[in-house]
């Protein structure tokens, strides 16, 4: 029998929501290449802020949190993170979850209490996730990988062409804040533009603008999705 690892999805399922369809579809792919069966189970963010993390989260193997902002809940999405980033657990964002992966670090390791997200506070004087000038929604777009970060290692390439779905991103402001704060960038766009980042120290947490699960085959399951699988199986 194939071993099985449990996968929480943090996200408010949508069907109608290619990206989701393509989350649970890219999870199977992977799990296929790895030899492993996968349960993934979606948690609604608004069941999150009320259950205790350490209940509602602790048994899966790994935690991904999908596109589909702005969440039900920000705060259930935002604790979530939160849980995974202070308790080593196995972590991918992806489109929505990266930019609550970036907005959750700024409040509570950079102390940033005010930093917010313009999808839904487009008035918030700090926006650490702000509107993109050219939205990326249904676009591919190249991003080049940062040597020596463990995204290159996964992608094993100097630049990818890789799917969006997304009509905001980091601030390039806040940019010199994040990485001096510990969040290292992984990729960049043409206009060194932050596209994804991780925590080194970290068993397994990345952050991607551009959504790996919709360039996944069967045939093809997307490294960054491979490598998140692995994580949560050796960890």
């Amino acid at each position: 029998m194939k071993p099985k690892l449990r996968i929480g999805i943090i996200g408010d399922y949508r069907l109608d929501n290619a990206s989701h369809r393509a989350t649970d579809a890219a999870l199977q792919h992977a799990g296929m290449a790895l030899g492993v069966q996968v349960q993934s189970n979606w948690l609604p963010t608004s069941d999150l802020p009320a259950v205790p993390a350490k209940r509602s989260l602790s048994s899966y193997d790994g935690l991904l949190c999908a596109p589909g902002s702005p969440f039900a809940s920000m705060d259930g999405a935002l604790a979530a993170i939160r849980y995974a980033r202070e308790n080593n657990r196995v972590f991918l964002g992806t489109c929505g979850g990266f930019q609550h992966l970036v907005i959750e670090f700024a409040r509570n390791v950079l102390n940033v209490i005010d930093a917010e997200h313009a999808e839904t506070s487009p008035q918030a004087p700090m926006q650490f996730i702000e509107r993109l000038s050219c939205s990326l929604v249904e676009k591919a777009d190249r991003v080049k990988i940062v040597p020596g970060t463990r995204l290159a290692s996964l992608m094993r390439c100097a630049e990818s062409l890789e799917q969006f779905w997304c009509s905001f991103g980091v601030n390039p402001i806040y940019a010199p804040c994040l990485a001096g704060g510990g969040l290292t960038i992984s990729a960049l766009d043409a206009s060194d533009n932050i596209r994804a980042v991780e925590l080194p120290a970290h068993s397994f947490f990345i952050g991607t603008l551009f959504i790996p699960q919709l360039s996944s085959t069967e045939r093809q399951p997307h490294s960054v999705i491979v490598g998140f699988l692995r994580a949560a199986a050796e960890n």
